[in-house]
């Protein structure tokens, strides 16, 4: 992805991508909704892909490189990519679900991590810290002058303000998002001297951490998708599309812009005018 130009949006197209956003918020609340014990992987993806019919959008994961579904649902020592399929969930499974809608063109990305039943409470732990990660980059972004700065931030809050418990995966990182699923920044996770380009409006991200209860080395299973953790222990994996525009910033993949989250630490997202 080095190398490559960063597509800069206007309000309109932006308008665009809030549009998919919704449409893919949608759908990770339909496959939240259906990760009930005694449902299978592929229910999940039923759900969310009924959505997306429903609203006339595309989904941009099934058919990328291949890819054979409409999300991603990756089970417990899975970290991201996994295909939906026979399993069925049970009691205290952690699935990290992963999808996104194009409409007219512009792509919507999101992750969401959920526990099904009754949740450990380490597994619990460990998504809410991640999702709060997920949230302090997002606000770090309103205020950024680089891109890196969302890497920061992300790790000073899991590695200072929780302590060191969980990992942050290094392999697999954020992105631009726009005419394109996958675009030029890349969006890490972690500090970096490398700070990467200026945040500029009309700049669209998609911030996405990964973190592991146990070691970083991943390995990736024989369907040539399935990243799963070296050591079998469990990982969580939240993300949302963001733009950057004239007047703040926006949460594409949030109903609130969000609002709700961003309040706390200090942020008040701003819609995209025009």
């Amino acid at each position: 992805m080095f190398g490559r130009s960063i597509e800069y949006k206007s309000a309109a197209q932006m308008r665009h991508m809030v549009d998919a956003g919704k449409v893919t918020s949608d759908a990770l609340d339909a496959a939240v909704a259906a990760a009930g014990g005694g449902a299978t992987t592929a229910d999940l993806n039923d759900a969310a892909a009924s959505v997306l019919k429903e609203a006339g959008a595309t989904s941009n994961f099934l058919g990328y490189y291949g890819f054979p579904a409409t999300i991603c649902t990756s089970v417990n020592e899975q970290v991201v990519h996994g295909i939906p399929g026979s399993y069925v969930l049970k009691d205290g499974d952690m699935v990290s679900i992963d999808g996104g809608a194009i409409v007219n063109g512009w792509h919507g990305d999101s992750a969401r991590t959920v526990i099904v039943g009754e949740a450990d409470p380490e597994d619990q732990a460990l998504s809410d810290v991640t999702r709060a990660s997920l949230w302090h980059g997002i606000a770090a972004l309103a205020k950024a002058s680089r891109v890196g700065e969302i890497g920061c931030a992300i790790d000073d809050y899991v590695n200072t303000t929780v302590g060191h418990k969980y990992g942050i995966l290094e392999e697999y990182v954020g992105h631009g998002i726009g005419s394109e699923m996958h675009q030029a920044p890349d969006v890490v996770n972690f500090r970096s001297r490398n700070l990467g380009p200026k945040v500029k409006p009309g700049m669209c991200l998609a911030i996405e951490p990964m973190l592991v209860r146990g070691r970083l080395e991943t390995e990736v299973l024989d369907d040539d998708w399935t990243v799963v953790t070296a050591d079998g222990a469990r990982a969580a994996h939240w993300e949302h599309s963001v733009a950057v525009h004239s007047g703040g910033i926006w949460v594409l993949t949030a109903p609130d812009g969000g609002a709700a989250e961003l309040a706390p630490l200090g942020i008040t997202p701003a819609p995209i005018a025009g």
